[in-house]
């Protein structure tokens, strides 16, 4: 882990203040002043880090190491939260049905997704302002999500520069984006995603305004601001409650017609992210897109839409094997992983646990819940008796 101290002066940078990296309980000055809070502080965190083996464990550490303020951000959903719960209780009551006596002696977890081979099927989602839990934020991820194979999806809302996070990267990535009304814009920021390296574009589609995020709304007023470094107005709309009179909203206007422009100019291929309706993913499959993002954006849009998992059936029926479809929202164990390319999702994506995997130990966090998770699904692979990611299938569910 990175020293308190250290901390502090790479976290300045960003104007991030030192109350808010201590860690609850602690006296921030003290820790600033001298070593004794920040050093028997980091020495704890530092133990209980090693000593975490599940992402759960990761989280708790997260949560004590982070002022509350920047736990809620990244832990809040939209509203009352209700999908949010949904999200995990969904991935709870399905139940897996195992084979006995299948060679498992060799677990093999490689996959393809546009031509390129992946060591195992787990991607991070892009999350902005990463930079509120880490100071080295998507540049530390990126480094962690090298050190252990997998690919990383970049935030147009990340707090370093796509050239910078490029350059800290050893393996491939993704960039997320937004369709924005400015055309000249969107094009600028897709023609710098290509040069970078970037190869694939990953479309936000379910955010032309962003949703009602009572919890969220509370931590950000208590917590430095910290702009998307990529391009200046690339993030999607803002909603915030009216104050003393009522405002009417102003959502971006974007349509199927901006993703046939978007497809026009870009030279990457472009995934759909917030896909929730069937009809919505045939409709992609028609415009040409390369693949769909069943989500419902970490449950932070519109509360009590369907769980992720639970709306995923019906969008693989639908697209037939055309296009890959992935899937995020909820995954916290190896088996959810499983689970998920039983139903016909072709790769996953996690967002909140290596993000708390950053906030407890930068790089390493991030490698460490790879880890764990990538070891959980070959786990869940031997004892349901599936030695690759194609034998996955349907049977491995308990109707």
């Amino acid at each position: 882990m990175i020293g308190f101290s250290r901390r502090q002066a790479l976290w300045s940078g960003l104007g991030v203040t030192a109350a808010m990296l201590a860690p609850r309980g602690a006296n921030p000055q003290a820790d600033v002043k001298g070593r004794a809070v920040g050093a028997a502080s980091e020495s704890r965190f530092a133990s209980r880090f090693d000593g975490a083996n599940i992402l759960p464990e990761i989280e708790a550490v997260a949560n004590e190491l982070m002022v509350r303020a920047a736990y809620e951000l990244i832990h809040g959903g939209a509203a009352d939260e209700i999908t949010l719960q949904w999200n995990r209780d969904a991935f709870d009551r399905i139940r897996l049905q195992p084979r006995v006596f299948v060679d498992v002696s060799k677990i093999d977890t490689r996959t393809k997704l546009f031509g390129r081979e992946l060591p195992f099927p787990i991607l991070l989602a892009p999350t902005g302002e990463q930079g509120l839990v880490h100071p080295q934020g998507e540049l530390a991820t990126v480094r962690g999500a090298g050190a252990s194979a997998a690919l990383a999806v970049i935030s147009a809302a990340a707090s370093f520069p796509i050239e910078e996070i490029a350059r800290a990267a050893s393996g491939p990535f993704w960039c997320q984006m937004f369709i924005k009304p400015d055309r000249a814009l969107t094009r600028s920021y897709v023609e710098h995603a290509e040069e970078v390296g970037c190869q694939a574009l990953c479309v936000t589609a379910d955010d032309p305004i962003t949703g009602v995020r009572d919890k969220i709304w509370r931590a950000q007023a208590a917590l430095p601001t910290i702009r998307s470094a990529s391009r200046t107005g690339m993030t999607s709309a803002k909603y915030a409650p009216p104050q003393s009179k009522y405002t009417p909203i102003v959502p971006d206007k974007v349509t199927w017609e901006d993703l046939a422009w978007l497809k026009s100019i870009a030279r990457l291929p472009i995934l759909l992210k917030g896909v929730l309706n069937p009809d919505d993913a045939e409709r992609a499959v028609q415009a040409g897109v390369s693949g769909l993002i069943v989500s419902n954006h970490g449950a932070r849009q519109l509360d009590t839409v369907a769980a992720t998992i639970d709306a995923l059936p019906p969008i693989v029926e639908k697209v037939a094997n055309r296009i890959p479809v992935l899937v995020d929202g909820g995954i916290r164990r190896g088996t959810d992983v499983l689970k998920a390319l039983a139903i016909g999702a072709s790769a996953v994506l996690i967002g909140r646990p290596y993000v708390y995997g950053l906030a407890a130990a930068g790089a390493e966090g991030v490698s460490r819940v790879i880890d764990i998770l990538r070891g959980e699904l070959e786990v869940a692979m031997a004892l349901t008796g599936r030695p690759t990611i194609a034998s996955i299938d349907h049977s491995v569910l308990r109707s």
